[in-house]
């Protein structure tokens, strides 16, 4: 039993060692040290090991200070790379990550969804493209991380409702059938919402809004997700907004979803939502209006959230992506509804414009990486 717990001991320090070196990128042993609460033996012993497993490298020494120079390390970051796969009804998003989390390459390609060998077959086609175009080792691949919209059971393999691609309880094998490669499976909303708080240790607590074409979100406690009893935490576009308002595509009235998706916006633009906001910008007054209606609705949906979790809230997802910059008086509308603060700090922007889904995915395999050194 001492020696089981001992070999836990050394692979936690060794994780942690690692995680320290990635943060860093050019740090000493004594710096480490100091960070991690170890003795000097211990953490040059970690690092030995890391050396050794080709993830850590010497990089030179730091100026003197008065004393003998401190040795550099910095990590291969490379070492390893995961692979993230977003599929929509439209298009796949693909991403490569190192160690760190640092995304190495990206790419958004229009492709309909079918659930059909050739689709299949074709996605396959279409990483291997992604991994040749972008010059990625194969044997460097700790495998794919795949999001899918809908509600994903990643224990029994299964995607259990995707209104999005038209599936009711289908084995998730069935979207890697043609890869060659070990892959995970996420709900797309919680890859993003997973994506925010990545090494963010300010957002450990977050519920992300996914604001795109359907209304998801996550829930994240202590940087992990919070899943449910029956994984459906976070469907939050169908928390009631408006009661007996719009009818929602789930057969109920005065959803989320109904005010907030994205296509509420878009539709008015001929399904682009850049034109809608190119509008927003001369000033249409039609699409002023629609966008006004939105925020007012969307800042609702959000008080609403801080008041039930009393943690950042985050807007991500399409609509999520054009915020910031065409949010105006968002702050003040989110005051005006809160009956114990006017600081609206809480309310963060998504950091990830693009390919959110796909990096948290990705991120999926970075992390079984590390966790089983």
């Amino acid at each position: 039993m001492a020696d089981s717990s001992n070999r836990e001991v050394k692979k936690n320090n060794r994780i942690r060692t690692l995680r320290a070196v990635l943060a860093g990128g050019r740090i000493s042993q004594p710096a480490l040290a100091a960070e991690l609460g170890h003795s000097g033996p211990t953490v040059l012993s970690n690092i030995r090991e890391l050396i050794q497993l080709g993830l850590v490298e010497e990089i030179g020494v730091f100026d003197s200070t008065g004393g003998r120079r401190a040795k550099a390390f910095g990590p291969v970051a490379d070492a390893r790379l995961s692979i993230g796969l977003e599929i929509t009804k439209s298009h796949i998003g693909l991403v490569a990550v190192d160690l760190a989390g640092s995304l190495v390459a990206y790419r958004r390609q229009e492709m309909a969804f079918s659930m059909s060998d050739a689709y299949f077959q074709q996605l396959a086609q279409r990483l291997e493209q992604f991994i040749q175009n972008e010059k990625l080792a194969p044997q460097r691949l700790l495998g794919v991380g795949i999001s899918l919209p809908g509600i994903v059971d990643e224990r029994e393999r299964l995607l259990t409702d995707s209104h999005v691609l038209q599936l009711k309880d289908v084995s998730t094998d069935c979207f890697s059938r043609c890869l060659p490669y070990s892959c995970r499976f996420i709900n797309d909303a919680n890859a993003a919402g997973l994506a925010e708080v990545y090494q963010q240790e300010e957002l450990k607590n977050l519920v992300y809004l996914s604001l795109s074409d359907s209304v998801g979100g996550a829930i994240l406690i202590d940087g992990r997700l919070y899943a449910g009893d029956h994984r459906r935490a976070g469907e939050l576009g169908h928390n009631t907004l408006v009661p007996n308002g719009r009818p929602c595509y789930c057969g109920k009235l005065g959803c989320l979803d109904s005010y907030c998706n994205a296509q509420i916006l878009s539709g008015m633009t001929g399904g682009s939502l850049e034109r809608f906001f190119e509008g927003v910008e001369e000033r249409r007054p039609a699409l002023l209006a629609a966008w006004n209606e939105y925020l007012e609705n969307l800042a609702v949906a959000v008080n609403n959230l801080r008041m039930t979790f009393d943690c950042n809230v985050m807007a991500g997802g399409y609509v999520g992506s054009y915020l910031e910059e065409y949010g105006g008086d968002f702050s003040e509308r989110l005051a005006r509804r809160n009956p114990f603060e006017q600081d609206t700090s809480y309310f963060k922007f998504c950091r990830h414009r693009l390919g959110a889904s796909a990096l948290g995915a990705a991120l999926l395999l970075v992390e079984d990486f590390i966790r089983g050194l």
